[in-house]
């Protein structure tokens, strides 16, 4: 049986919450999309939130929120999913692409400070969306002192975090993804919140959205269970990820992202950033029957669109970082096999 680098957590809870709003026949917008808000507003602490129907949508409803001039320069890191490109084109602004830190797969103040300084005179920089790529985060006290506003991503960061200070509370609006690949998944869809209630009631004062912007009820009767078994998955994933770990170790060759000694990581993923490319890994999994993933393919570093000389380290890491399969609902037998392959790949 073939072992793939992504599994949504889908069980029977999450099933039978579906087909309840089936045999309503209420599976618009509506009462599970609230009880999705109050339920989330408690995980999350935020003062008010929207369930709407992808992270575009969230994304660009963020951007109009910070009325911010046309064709402002929104900084992003190279390795942002690249759809936020069209969004950020879309609400009349332009994307300023920053690289990653050295030690880690997101931009950080410094670098992020570099982009604003190289783009000042053509593209002044007056905002950015930070994607907490892989679920891992920066040194975010150094981003809020650059100051300028900007938007969270963490839906692959959902539960990481310093502390008490989680990912989510820091941007000046946050995104929730609750796609296939993101840490809690309802099929699709995201929240759009804001902890402070300054840059809550900005999103409040947005207006009534038409239901055609919402989260239909059976996608939010899935998130609703995924919040109730968050801690639940987060202890399976973290299992998993100290055996892989400690395979990783072992093989020495390949080599672990460096976080900061604060951040708790949720196990969202486990990358490997290879001596060389991914060629040779990727054949070799294949015959062990293991699905291996470029983790950054779909990124404007991995298509082209971010340029090596300006994101040197970004561009470098969208060609050597693998992704193994780890989510909870991999069974002790796969997660060996991966382990295996991991301590042996090539």
């Amino acid at each position: 049986m073939i072992i793939e680098v992504y599994s949504p957590t889908i069980r029977r809870k999450e099933m039978d919450a579906v087909l309840t709003v089936m045999v309503e026949e209420k599976i618009g917008p509506g009462e599970q999309a609230e009880r999705l808000i109050q339920s989330a507003k408690e995980h999350l602490h935020f003062d008010y939130c929207l369930a709407l129907r992808s992270p575009a949508t969230a994304l660009f409803f963020a951007l109009k929120l910070l009325d911010l001039p046309p064709r402002s320069g929104v900084a992003i890191s190279a390795l942002s999913p690249a759809y936020y490109i069209r969004v950020i084109e879309d609400a009349g602004l332009t994307s300023v692409f920053c690289d990653t830190g050295e030690a880690g797969a997101c931009s950080d103040a410094v670098t992020i400070g570099a982009a604003i300084t190289a783009a000042a005179t053509e593209t002044p920089v007056r905002a950015a969306v930070l994607h907490h790529n892989l679920g891992f985060m920066p040194d975010m006290d150094g981003i809020v002192s650059l100051g300028i506003p900007f938007i969270e991503d963490c839906s692959a960061a959902y539960m990481s975090g310093f502390g008490e200070k989680s990912a989510g509370s820091y941007g000046v609006f946050t995104i929730l993804g609750l796609e296939e690949r993101d840490m809690l998944t309802s099929g699709g869809g995201a929240l759009l919140y804001a902890s402070d209630r300054r840059n809550a009631a900005a999103i409040r004062n947005a207006g009534s959205l038409p239901l055609e912007y919402g989260l239909p009820d059976m996608n939010a009767a899935m998130a609703l269970v995924q919040f109730r078994e968050i801690e639940k998955n987060l202890q399976k994933r973290g299992k998993i990820a100290e055996l892989y770990t400690q395979a990783a170790l072992r093989q020495g060759r390949h080599k672990l992202f460096v976080s900061p000694d604060s951040f708790v990581y949720n196990n969202y993923a486990f990358p490997l950033v290879l001596e060389t490319g991914m060629k040779e890994l990727a054949a070799y999994a294949k015959r062990k029957e293991i699905v291996v993933e470029s983790a950054f393919s779909k990124t404007p570093a991995g298509i082209g669109l971010a340029k090596q000389e300006d994101c040197p380290a970004a561009c470098s890491l969208s060609l050597r970082t693998a992704l193994f399969p780890i989510y909870p609902r991999l069974g002790d037998a796969a997660a060996l096999r991966v382990a295996k392959l991991i301590q042996t790949a090539p």
